[in-house]
């Protein structure tokens, strides 16, 4: 048994988590357990807790509310005081846990609540607040002035067990509890020296629906109503001078070491009016949260960091709403995404697709990836939560004559990830068809099966000039014209298999990749002519040019290159000399399962030297673009 029971909500709290379990480890008073109350996260919440040593209570996200949750919590619990703070809280010293509890001894007191200050990610009029509701002196809460706040208060379990948190309310149970007890002459008391401090990150839009919701519980619980809007508003437009004047004189508020004058003014007046409209409309409208998807909008912020390229040459880290998740979908956290030369195309506008009017902006791109599922879709029975995937990057209808047929580049349907109609995964998550996702051994690194796109790429492309070559005496020769990522892992795999394998290039450092490797290589596209197969990864006309003139009779010539420029040739050395040539664009589900199954056979450290993290994207293109390193590679998680 314990004296307190530590009680964290949370949802999506891996980025602040591990500093509270900090504070909450550094306290001088010892007799307590953490129980956290898990929502539905999808990122490394849940992982963090247990590590920490918290016990966790986990509840479907459809079934959350504040109230309901807190009785989840402290029904588990197994203490005689239950301090509740938010996940997103940090207490400044070592004593608070104490300083919570200490009033609890009265009878006469029935709720402790403390300080909160803000930190420099808060919005400047929100620290502000802060300082006006938690401020430095202490005192007793009343009917009609109630501070009470679930983010730092402490109660006992004996009057919880006659009153319980309101389950049904969208905010502002903390309010509803400490009122019951105030009506019944029992004390609630603020506490100075047992601070916090609060982190909120939001975007504007989720401190409008913050201030919604709270309103709307406000107006359940009779606290305000249409006819307090004036008061409300009124007061705001106060603070709005108070907070101007502090811009210039900050006193100490910590979001001015983040912000300039300027952007503190215009910081004021972006919160103020956020809070404004939130609270008006919680206020006034007819049916406000009436169902259940209105209330999951305002509760979560699914907000997701993603590069989102706006149009040709302009794209920008922003946070994004999540995408909804379907019944058959899965959503993933990616973990590595690897930098492909179609996301430059993409960036340049010079891919086909957004020139003939397939895609458009905006689009997040990246198809070549690996991560882990975090969420799936009610009709998905194939995969689980916490499986690593590799997903395919050309997503095709499935039902139309084209697919049936087994063709799906022919869909006129088909969406490609982080391409074309399907934002991809330069993302910390992203949702995709369960059925495009594939499952990958426990043991095959992440980072290495990032590489599974492009190693499925090939082997289509390889397998679709099998059958020209399987008459012919083993080993053939195989000229790869390109050393970049795509044709070094070309001219891996056709060693692996056994072939005899010449890479080109014009880049010296590029070819000496292959140092060690056994695969020959040359800087110059002399003695084509020995060669059984060509394998053209350039995308540069005039290489092709070469291959198709200066090439063998019965030659095979694949083409992964793109994209060609134009260049008058004839056919007549196709045509006249038997030469074959195939192109092959992505991969298929099949490609994918093999890909993953050779990807442990394939010594690829080389792509795997160059990774930065996602915030210096800008970076990773500009040595895409110069050759520096042979794959550049983003860690996402």
């Amino acid at each position: 048994m314990v004296q307190t029971s530590i009680i964290v909500r949370a949802f999506n709290e891996a980025k602040h988590l591990p500093a509270l379990f900090d504070g909450i480890d550094a306290q001088s008073y010892r007799d307590f357990e953490v129980i956290l109350v898990d929502s539905g996260s999808y990122d490394r919440t849940r992982e963090i807790a247990e590590a920490r040593g918290a016990r966790l209570v986990r509840i479907n996200s459809q079934d959350f509310t504040f109230g309901y949750s807190l009785n989840i919590g402290i029904e588990a619990a197994k203490g005689e005081y239950m301090v509740i703070v938010s996940a997103h809280t940090v207490p400044v010293d070592n004593e608070w846990l104490a300083r919570m509890i200490a009033p609890l001894q009265d009878d006469g007191v029935v709720m402790s609540y403390g300080r909160q200050i803000g930190v420099a990610e808060s919005k400047f009029s929100e620290a502000n607040d802060f300082d006006r509701f938690f401020g430095p002196r202490g005192r007793d809460d009343t009917p009609r002035n109630i501070k009470a706040n679930n983010a730092n208060s402490a109660i006992r379990k004996t009057e919880w067990t006659m009153k319980k948190f309101h389950p049904l309310l969208p905010g502002l149970e903390d309010a509803d509890w400490a009122l019951h007890w105030l009506r019944c002459d029992r004390r609630v008391v603020y506490l100075p020296d047992a601070t916090i401090r609060h982190i909120h990150e939001e975007t504007w839009p989720q401190i409008r629906r913050r201030f919604y919701r709270e309103a709307v519980a406000a107006r359940r619980i009779g606290l305000l109503g249409r006819r307090h809007i004036p008061r409300e508003v009124l007061r705001d437009f106060r603070r709005i001078f108070k907070d101007v004047a502090l811009c210039f004189r900050p006193a100490g508020n910590p979001v001015a070491t983040r912000l300039n004058v300027a952007r503190r003014l215009a910081d004021v007046l972006m919160y103020r009016a956020s809070k404004t409209a939130g609270m008006i409309r919680g206020l006034t409208d007819r049916n406000p949260l009436d169902s259940r998807e209105s209330e999951e909008v305002v509760f979560f912020n699914r907000s997701n960091r993603a590069v989102v390229i706006q149009g040709p040459g302009r794209a920008k880290l922003e946070v994004r709403d999540l995408p909804s998740l379907k019944p058959g979908d899965v959503l993933i956290r990616v973990d590595h995404v690897a930098v492909c030369a179609t996301d430059l195309e993409i960036l340049d506008g010079d891919l086909g697709y957004y020139k003939n009017g397939m895609a458009s902006f905006p689009i997040v791109p990246g198809h070549e990836f690996s991560g882990h599922i975090v969420a799936t879709g009610s009709n998905v029975d194939t995969l689980a939560e916490g499986n690593p995937v590799v997903v395919e990057c050309i997503q095709s209808c499935g039902v139309c004559d084209e697919c049936r047929a087994g063709n799906p580049i022919g869909c006129d349907e088909r969406t490609e990830l982080g391409v074309m109609r399907r934002d991809g995964a330069y993302a910390e998550y992203l949702t995709a068809p369960a059925r495009f996702a594939h499952r990958i051994p426990d043991d095959l690194p992440l980072v290495k099966a990032a590489l599974a796109e492009p190693v499925a790429v090939i082997l289509k492309g390889l397998g679709r000039i099998d059958p020209f070559l399987s008459t012919r005496p083993a080993p053939q020769k195989y000229a790869v014209l390109g050393a970049g990522p795509l044709g070094h892992i070309c001219a891996k795999v056709l060693a692996h298999r056994g072939h005899n394998v010449t890479a080109f290039d014009r880049n010296p450092e590029r070819l000496a990749y292959f140092d060690g490797t056994g695969i020959e290589t040359s800087q110059s596209l002399k003695g084509l002519k020995d060669f059984d197969a060509i394998i053209e990864i350039t995308g540069d006309p005039d290489v092709l040019d070469s291959a198709l003139h200066a090439s063998r009779a019965n030659v095979v010539i694949l083409l992964l290159g793109l994209p060609y420029g134009e260049k008058n040739f004839s056919f007549e050395a196709v045509a006249a000399h038997d030469k074959t040539v195939i192109g092959s664009v992505g991969s298929t589900a099949a490609d994918f399962d093999i890909a993953i199954d050779l990807l442990p056979k394939l010594n690829l450290d080389r792509h795997l030297e160059c990774r930065l993290p996602l915030d210096s994207f800008e970076e990773a293109w500009r040595r895409a673009r110069h050759g520096e390193g042979l794959k550049i590679i983003l860690d996402v998680a």
